[in-house]
């Protein structure tokens, strides 16, 4: 190797590859005081080039210029300052941030991935979570129910950033689900953020404080407090609900929400009435089957039963599909499970195409589905159930389930299948619109939740209040927001897994990950730019809304059915989906349209007052890395060069 040349700059250091980027100081002392008059001899230097360039090039043209013009100029450029202005710049660089009091209302799978992104994504933000139960989990904290698990697999319903390679089964059971997001909190000390078994029982933006006073119910101890923004991750089947029939009140025998469930109860040897045959209706009914000695299966609505999601996975069963332990041992090698996760992932972004109407998927979907539940029913010696269970409106109208072990429960010697409608309840059991009296000893309710996407308690800004507002009959009458992730009138308040929430494809915990992101923009940008509040303009979301209403006919999401995306009434409008794909709505929230937001600023005077006084806390940190752009030709991926909202 050839010697370095000595009088090369850091030679020195350049013998040493293990060597750190040098610091200022490993090369000279310098006053950083005197960095002023550096600048100022460099542009002395700079000026002094551009004028002797400027001659250079006047010598050579033959330049005219007329003296007394020049003059004037000049006596004009050094009399122009000081201008009188009423503006004062601001003694502060230009990345200091303000802090921001950021509250997130839930801790469940939305609560859980921001608390642990948002003190990472965004300097100087100070969470609070608040979450009404005992512990995180959402709903995986909430629902215990029999039978109750996953319908995707495991290894799709996790973190991006923080895989589990060891989970038991393919389609994990809840217990699992919940101990998995627990641990996720613990990992990025989500737990010190947060406050359980307190509630926010409302929020009000207060325009003089330009801040949200949240009002606060921790085990019947109330209290007051205000924060800058307000992010609400409450989920959409927060609010469960029993159904409202006539002589419910008189029933003595006991009644129980699949989502509280009550883990006293035994079903063992009682007849059970079970009502319901949605997400959580088909997972009780075949578990409570096996130990109860009878059931009554009240069922208002056909529903499509899907044997699996996507074609690469495999058909689910009643039975547990255990991963072996050889599988779990070969997951630990990094490369081999990342490769397992994207094949097995990559197939839910693929089946989009079974959501537009006039696909050649979606015509197809109906009579595969058909023929599977018809094989299905007619194995349990059953086939008069498949014109009482095959709906009349397409796939994904109502989101699919695949219900393993469902459609062969129901035809079981101890279960009774009745679509006829319920009329009442009796002391002892209930009578359906036919006169039938079927006494039980509990009935069992998976009626879902409210399903108009409204907060449970008030979220109020000027005379709009969210909870009544986004109901049928308030002001909006569906849950009007910009993109799903702000509403027009409410400053600083955002929400995740809202309305409009996720595509009909991907995975929840995705679209989640990037809408989190997206609020981590919001937030930086608040913090950063001077700005005090940031609220989607009028128009913008009406021409959300306006795309929506021109997307959504296309899909089979608004054909005749009644579901949690259009607030269970058919026909109105889809909230519970986004209008595209789930790659078409990552794509939108790669980069905010700021343009879409209406501003006030902390110094009113001047939206560029955050600029401060010309400098940057970076260059006078000695340790700070000021060419993080410089790298190895290798490692240097343009995609991102001076993109990275870190660097310089």
């Amino acid at each position: 190797m050839a010697a370095l040349d000595p009088n090369v700059p850091f030679a020195h250091l350049l013998r040493d590859k293990s060597h750190t980027l040098p610091r200022l100081d490993d090369v000279e002392k310098v006053d950083l005081e005197t960095l002023e008059d550096v600048s100022s001899a460099a542009s002395s230097v700079s000026d002094s080039s551009a004028s002797a360039a400027s001659s250079d090039a006047s010598s050579t043209q033959g330049a005219t210029q007329d003296d007394g013009k020049a003059a004037r100029v000049a006596e004009a450029h050094t009399t122009y300052y000081p201008h009188p202005t009423a503006f004062e710049i601001g003694e502060h660089p230009i990345d200091q941030i303000r802090p921001l009091k950021v509250a997130i209302v839930g801790a469940g799978l939305s609560g859980i991935t921001a608390g642990a992104l948002l003190p990472i994504k965004v300097p100087g933000v100070k969470l609070t979570i608040f979450e009404k139960n005992a512990d995180v989990g959402g709903t995986w904290f909430e629902n215990t129910y029999p039978g109750v698990r996953c319908d995707i697999p495991a290894h799709v319903y996790q973190s991006s950033f923080f895989p589990n390679t060891q989970w038991s089964e393919e389609y994990a059971q809840g217990p699992e689900i919940r101990a998995y997001w627990q641990s996720v909190a613990q990992k990025y000390d989500v737990y010190s953020k947060l406050r359980t078994s307190t509630k926010v029982t409302g929020s009000y933006w207060e325009p003089q404080r330009a801040q949200w006073r949240l009002e606060i119910d921790a085990s019947g101890e109330r209290s007051t407090e205000y924060f800058d923004f307000v992010i609400q991750a409450i989920g959409r089947f927060n609010s469960w609900k029993l159904p409202e029939y006539p002589g419910m009140d008189k029933y003595k025998g006991k009644i129980i929400h699949s989502s509280h469930w009550d883990d006293s109860f035994d079903a063992t040897g009682k007849r059970i009435a079970t009502i319901g045959n949605g997400a959580s209706g088909i997972q009780v009914t075949p578990a409570l089957r096996k130990i109860a000695t009878h059931i009554d299966h009240y069922v208002r609505s056909a529903t499509w039963i899907a044997g699996k999601f996507t074609p690469w996975l495999r058909e689910r069963q009643e039975a547990p599909i255990p991963f072996s332990e050889e599988t779990k041992e070969a997951f630990q090698d990094p490369d081999i499970y990342l490769l397992y996760r994207k094949k097995l992932e990559d197939g839910f972004w693929r089946t989009y195409a079974g959501i537009i109407s006039d696909s050649a998927a979606a015509q197809a979907l109906p009579g595969k589905l058909k023929a599977i539940m018809k094989e299905r029913l007619e194995k349990g010696g059953r086939p008069d159930f498949v014109e009482k269970l095959i709906p009349d409106f397409p796939p994904h109208c109502r989101r699919l389930t695949p219900g393993p072990g469902y459609l062969e429960a129901i035809t079981k010697d101890n279960i009774e299948l009745i679509t006829t409608p319920i009329d009442h309840f009796t002391e002892d059991g209930i009578v359906d619109k036919e006169g039938n009296h079927r006494p039980v000893d509990a009935v069992i309710c998976s009626t879902g939740a409210n399903t108009d996407c409204a907060p449970p308690v008030p979220i109020v800004s000027g005379d709009f209040d969210l909870a009544k507002d986004w109901k049928i009959g308030g002001k909006f009458g569906f849950p009007y927001s910009y993109l799903g992730v702000g509403v027009p009138g409410f400053p600083n308040l955002a929400f995740i897994l809202g309305p409009n929430p996720a595509g009909p494809t991907g995975t929840l915990v995705n679209s989640a990950e990037t809408q989190i992101a997206y609020i981590a923009k919001m937030l930086r940008k608040i913090s950063s730019q001077g700005i005090k509040t940031m609220t989607p303009a009028r128009q913008a979301a009406d021409d959300f809304v306006e795309y929506c209403d021109a997307f959504f006919p296309r899909t089979n999401l608004t054909k005749k059915c009644s579901s949690w995306s259009n607030s269970g009434v058919p026909g109105a409008r889809i909230h519970g989906h986004w209008p595209g794909s789930a790659a078409h709505l990552n794509l939108v929230r790669r980069e905010p349209r700021w343009e879409d937001f209406e501003y006030t600023y902390v110094r009113s005077e001047n939206r560029f007052a955050y600029f401060g006084n010309g400098w940057t806390t970076r260059e006078k940190d000695l340790d700070y890395d000021m060419v993080s752009y410089l790298r190895t030709e290798k490692t240097n991926d343009l995609r991102n060069l001076h993109e990275l909202w870190w660097d310089v």
